[in-house]
């Protein structure tokens, strides 16, 4: 079922993120790491159908987005929802996701992966649950880490951040098996994986062979 909803707020938590807060529909049920599809009210932007991930909770007034915005796309929706403001209107879908809490373990995300496991995050961190927990954050450059603060506030020493494309002071390297061999990861734990195609399937395969059960690796299907 698709609901019509308005555009409540919006700011920049990047230079290329935008996060959307926008009307709830009464009975709107999802849980954290859901996500939606959504497209813009217009004419012209209505067919045009991207999933999106809650980066609010459920018990919020409100519906969340935290987006990235890939402007060089010129028909790309990301760079058309950049120019939305308060008032206009979106359209999503209900509630869709095979990303879910299991128990303690690792977030291994990859840029805008990151989205599903904020809500995880913050429903943990609100709920006292946190605690063995570590996430892992890759992205190209210290500029590019989405909500790194308030990651820090939850996780603490816990929060692993890597960029990929930068040299001298900090962590640079890529998520690989060496990397996970050298972190000493339990492979008894979960393990949540969200970014590019690819990087979601080598982790799958590498978590594999470092003998994770296919179980206990969480990824969006």
């Amino acid at each position: 079922m698709d609901h019509i909803v308005k555009i409540l707020s919006t700011h920049k938590v990047l230079y290329n993120v935008r996060q959307f807060n926008v009307e709830k529909p009464k009975g709107f049920i999802f849980t954290p790491g859901q996500a939606i599809d959504l497209s813009i009210n217009q004419p012209d932007w209505k067919d045009k159908k991207n999933p999106f991930t809650f980066t609010a909770l459920q018990a919020d007034p409100y519906l969340q987005f935290t987006i990235k915005i890939y402007p060089h796309h010129k028909e790309g929706v990301t760079r058309h929802l950049d120019t939305l403001r308060e008032g206009d209107e979106l359209i999503i879908s209900d509630a869709w996701g095979a990303i879910e809490y299991k128990g303690p373990g690792y977030f291994i995300a990859g840029g805008a992966g990151i989205t599903p496991f904020i809500a995880i995050l913050r429903q943990l961190y609100l709920d006292k649950k946190i605690a063995g927990n570590t996430l892992y954050f890759s992205n190209k450059t210290s500029n590019d880490i989405i909500l790194e603060d308030e990651l820090k506030l939850m996780l603490g020493d816990n929060a692993h951040f890597v960029t990929t494309g930068e040299k001298g002071d900090g962590d640079h390297r890529k998520i690989d098996m060496d990397f996970l061999i050298q972190e000493g990861i339990d492979t008894t734990k979960h393990f949540y994986v969200c970014g590019p195609d690819e990087m979601v399937q080598q982790l799958t395969e590498i978590l594999g062979k470092l003998g994770a059960e296919a179980d206990s690796v969480v990824f969006e299907k």
